[in-house]
């Protein structure tokens, strides 16, 4: 039951980590363009409370999932100079865009703090396994390894590619740095229990912030990369019904990770977080992607799409997107009641 109810306040609190701060970047851009924000809402459903600060209602409400960014004429007519569809395009752009932005940038943070606290490996030995290659050629606690077999090894992954392309099991000629002097040593890698060519080391982490926020910005890219090159794939060969899942399928992977520790929760909502970045900005109907197609649309054909028909169009995707919702919904109880 407890773990339940964990599971319960970790999925809610991991969807509002990715949906407030995505309505935030509409909210902050929107003013920064003088653009009249009607609501900034915090959660869905019955208003609980509100408060009203210059032009702009800020409610909280009842369902604690998700929350809106109202904007005056986003999909209607209005004279008000302040509306949505009155700006420039440029700025509707920009306003559209932040939403995804600011999702990837609070996949970024988790990625970064993520980083920190595990920390980045480095050329240099933390440790040398007593009775391996290493130890017997000679390496010690503190070596920094600069090159093998003449190729220089700027990082730990070089480190660990180079060895284990070592596929014919031949000697290799190891140089480290130890206090200031370089010292050479022949080294023979063995395989692990794996297969896996190794010489025992083991590299020290650096917590280094500025380390650490460099390979999250590359963690990050990397799987954004990956993201990408997954929904084309998918788009390609068609979408299989068991590779999506919604709230209640997300709060089976949030109970899993939640038991394997805070970093694999924190990865999670990092994960999600940049999959909203990417589904949001598709080009259909009511996402924000569907939306930015409708203003180039329109600025390249001189506004023949009124506001009425864009209107009608993002409700009619907005009903699919429901209905998706429904069904993906439905398919994860399913799963979870066995039929």
């Amino acid at each position: 039951m407890i773990y339940m109810i964990l599971t319960i306040i970790l999925t809610i609190l991991m969807l509002m980590i990715i949906t407030v701060p995505h309505e935030f970047g509409h909210l902050i851009t929107a003013k920064i363009f003088h653009i009249k924000v009607n609501e900034f809402a915090i959660g869905m459903g019955p208003l609980l409370a509100s408060k009203d600060r210059g032009e702009t209602k800020y409610s909280l409400r009842a369902i604690p999932i998700g929350g809106f960014c109202a904007m005056e004429a986003e999909n209607e007519e209005s004279d008000e100079e302040g509306a949505f569809n009155n700006k420039p395009a440029w700025q509707r752009l920009i306003v559209l865009a932040s939403g995804a932005a600011v999702n990837v940038l609070v996949a970024l943070i988790l990625m970064i703090i993520i980083t920190i606290y595990v920390g980045v490996p480095t050329n240099t030995l933390d440790k040398v396994v007593p009775g391996s290659p290493a130890a017997m050629s000679g390496l010690v606690a503190g070596d920094r390894i600069t090159s093998i077999d003449g190729k220089e090894s700027s990082s730990w992954l070089d480190t660990v590619t180079t060895i284990s392309k070592n596929t014919d099991g031949k000697a290799m000629k190891v140089v480290v740095e130890r206090d200031g002097k370089n010292h050479a040593y022949t080294i023979t890698p063995t395989k692990d229990k794996d297969g896996r060519l190794v010489i025992g080391i083991v590299s020290r982490a650096s917590h280094n912030v500025f380390v650490c926020a460099g390979q999250g910005v590359k963690v990050t890219w990397n799987l954004n990369s990956q993201m990408l090159s997954a929904l084309k794939q998918m788009l390609h060969k068609g979408i299989n019904k068991d590779s999506v899942t919604g709230p209640v399928g997300m709060a089976g992977l949030v109970n899993k990770t939640a038991h394997t520790g805070t970093l694999s929760y924190l990865y999670l909502v990092a994960l999600i977080s940049l999959n909203m970045a990417i589904i949001n900005l598709l080009p259909f109907p009511a996402l924000d992607g569907g939306r930015i197609i409708f203003v180039l649309i329109r600025k390249v054909t001189g506004n023949m799409v009124s506001n009425k028909v864009e209107g009608y169009m993002h409700l009619a995707g907005f009903a699919v997107l429901m209905a998706l919702f429904v069904f993906i919904t439905w398919q994860d109880l399913a799963k979870v009641f066995g039929h």
